[in-house]
């Protein structure tokens, strides 16, 4: 363990991971990490830092799972960042930085709603990493963003964060009214007009219009839901699918089809044979890039190892949110920002298991032809009470149907490109 910043009692880490161990097997009760690192396996540096700036949301969707699903801590939590607390994250962030020597790191300034908070307290996380950073490594180039819900945009918020530098996330389900009824505020009334409102807003400023989260929901159009987002003009679109698990499985899912991988191939013909390319969007060029061997900035898909972590509003260190879908505490590490370092991250079981690549995988998994594409999916995705995260993903089928899809358009593609070339050889 590094050495501390302050000085207290250690949080229980042991005991958290005896917690973890209850519910998921794979990795706590089944993986050994100084026997991984005692073979030669070297851990990635975290590169993603994910600031929780504010805790509470305006709004009250009803597929939250940060205060809809298994988990609650967010109840026992401050629901702003303290400025000390900031400045320790900066503090450790830079310290990672510089022991790893990494080029860049990247910000994500994340809630509840963190818009919530003033724009010179939004903004004074990033100032405070940056000044770190610069007295530690100065040749670390630090980017920032902020996901929002979009309601609470203002030219004067979009303006304050284009001058700290701070590109802007909206999280949207589809650009009509009919497409966002679960995004509704703590009344029930619904947030999209407001939401409209502050995304045409933010369209006017395209340096700082980092794209539109949407997650797919089967019972939606998917080409109108796709083409309504059109109107907001995101220079980037990620569609994404609903934390579901084995024990809870994805909404709407009958029988054995494939309904939400039929949902993003309606949206991905669309996309693929526009005249134009209105935007670009992200599983999609995920998938295309893998299927050519190139590396994806994914943790949905692909092989690479997961390098984000995320630091709570009271100074936890924690792993990817989402997995707040899965069960109770599973985020936690029992680390603090007062006791830990991100090194400290990078050895614990949850973290280390999502840096091993297809060793990580269910034995299917692991001899399917597509594995080098899907890389088993979504880490939540793969849940199941009791055992843990070394199942296929929930929506194998659905990622199957969609990486074969893709690829035999890219084959296609390629193809007609080829017979063209010919031609024009020929007729020269």
């Amino acid at each position: 363990m590094s050495q501390a910043i302050t000085s207290g009692p250690v949080p229980p880490v042991h005991r958290t991971l005896a917690g973890h161990a209850r519910h998921a097997r794979w990795p706590y009760a089944r993986l050994d990490v100084p026997g991984l690192r005692a073979a030669g396996h070297r851990p990635q540096p975290v590169r993603q830092f994910v600031l929780k700036t504010h805790s509470r949301c305006n709004l009250a969707c009803t597929y939250c799972y940060v205060y809809e699903m298994a988990d609650r801590s967010w109840r026992t939590r401050p629901a702003t960042m303290a400025p000390a607390t900031a400045l320790r994250a900066a503090e450790r962030i830079a310290e990672h930085a510089a022991a790893h020597q990494l080029p860049r790191v990247d910000l994500v300034l994340h809630g509840g709603e963190p818009l919530l908070a003033a724009p010179a307290d939004l903004t004074a996380p990033v100032e405070a990493v940056r000044a770190a950073v610069a007295r530690h490594t100065p040749r670390t180039r630090v980017t920032a963003a902020v996901q929002t819900n979009g309601t609470l945009l203002t030219a004067g918020r979009i303006a304050a964060l284009a001058a700290a530098g701070i590109r802007v996330g909206v999280s949207l389900d589809g650009g009509l009214p009919a497409h966002n009824r679960r995004r509704v505020d703590h009344t029930g009334r619904p947030g999209f007009h407001a939401a409209a409102r502050g995304l045409r807003l933010l369209a006017r400023h395209p340096d700082s219009y980092a794209g539109v989260l949407c997650v797919v929901d089967i019972a939606q159009d998917p080409v109108e839901t796709y083409e309504s987002l059109l109107a907001f003009a995101p220079p980037s679109i990620g569609l994404l699918l609903p934390l579901a698990n084995w024990s809870t499985p994805p909404p709407g899912r009958t029988g054995h089809g494939t309904p939400y991988g039929d949902w993003l191939l309606a949206v991905f013909e669309r996309w693929w044979h526009d005249g134009a390319r209105r935007t670009r969007i992200r599983i999609f060029e995920e998938v295309i890039a893998l299927l050519l061997g190139l590396p994806a900035a994914t943790e949905t898909l692909g092989l690479a190892p997961v390098t984000t972590a995320v630091v709570e509003t009271d100074g936890s260190i924690e792993q990817a949110d989402s997995l707040k879908s899965a069960y109770e505490g599973a985020a936690a590490t029992g680390m603090t920002l007062d006791h830990h370092s991100f090194d400290d991250l990078l050895d614990h079981p949850g973290f280390a298991a999502r840096q091993l690549g297809r060793d990580a995988l269910a034995a299917g998994c692991r001899s399917c032809e597509l594995v080098e594409v899907c890389g088993g999916g979504h880490y939540p995705h793969r849940y199941r009470a009791g055992d843990g995260f070394r199942q296929p993903s929930v929506y194998c089928a659905d990622l199957q149907a969609v990486i074969r899809h893709v690829a035999h358009a890219l084959h296609r593609a390629a193809t007609t490109a080829g017979r063209a070339t010919t031609a024009g050889r020929a007729a020269s």
